[in-house]
């Protein structure tokens, strides 16, 4: 064994006793492939409460892209619309970097539940539309959501905390108004990496003559906040035996048509 395979063997062992710790399990037996997505690696693991999901990411930024991960399926879960895997616990690694554990769930690609999908994704941007509806009916007075009571209608744009897309961090900051927060929680962000990777001057140029007119496309619009998957595309949809299942969010309240961006930018 080399001093990088010894290594590797010494931090998978540590991990492990750090989550028979975090899980008060005694059985914690890996099953499968190990494997993952674009920026996390992936493992599945036996416990005494059953099987467990654990993402792993030694990056410095890992806890809070977990944590805006947690904080969107607990979001998506409340809503009792559309299934994701019930998430666990954000965990911190010596060294840097964390794991979040959460249910597993054995998945297939999207295919018989398509449609069904489609109809839970429409439900889901119309909770909170319609929990507004039945809250005015009732008569009682809507405030701000924090997005942390099912029962509580979210009258402004954003979420309450940060997210991540992939590595890049977004800030969710509340805004009243949707066109407000396109630019400068969605848009601008994209534009500042463009400056700073790129130095562009045109497009900052055109960027600047562009943010005034965006909300003229939206003045006529009646704009409701709905709860997005906000990183819908086809590598986070699957299912199973019993139907659709959504994963790795990065939820919001926004525009629900910024889902069908997303979708169309990546398929």
């Amino acid at each position: 064994m080399d001093l990088a395979e010894s290594s590797c063997s010494s931090l998978e062992i540590t991990m492990e006793k750090i989550l028979k710790t975090e899980l008060k399990t005694s059985v914690l037996k890996a099953f499968g492939s190990s494997g993952g997505g674009y920026i996390s690696q992936g493992q599945g693991y036996e416990t005494d409460n059953g099987r467990v999901f654990v993402k792993i990411n030694h990056k410095p930024q890992a806890r809070k892209m977990f944590e805006g991960e947690m904080a969107s399926l607990e979001a998506i879960q409340k809503t009792n619309i559309v299934r994701v895997p019930q998430p666990i616990k954000v965990i911190d690694l010596p060294g840097g970097g964390a794991m979040f554990v959460m249910e597993y769930l054995k998945m297939k690609h999207l295919n018989k539940y398509s449609a069904k999908l489609g109809e839970q994704i429409a439900d889901l941007h119309l909770y909170n539309q319609k929990l507004g509806e039945k809250l005015r009916k009732e008569g009682n007075t809507i405030g701000k959501g924090a997005g942390h009571s099912e029962s509580q209608y979210v009258d402004k744009f954003g979420f309450h905390t940060a997210t991540c897309c992939g590595y890049i961090p977004q800030v969710n900051e509340w805004q009243s108004d949707w066109p407000s927060f396109f630019i400068r929680h969605r848009l601008q962000a994209q534009l500042d990496l463009i400056e700073k990777d790129y130095g562009d001057r045109e497009a900052r140029e055109l960027w600047s003559q562009l943010k005034l007119k965006i909300p003229e496309m939206f003045c006529d619009v009646e704009i409701v906040p709905a709860l997005l998957h906000g990183d819908l595309w086809a590598g986070n949809v699957a299912e199973d035996d019993s139907g659709p299942i959504i994963f790795d969010p990065a939820s919001f309240y926004g525009h629900s048509e910024f889902e069908l961006a997303i979708a169309g930018m990546f398929g």
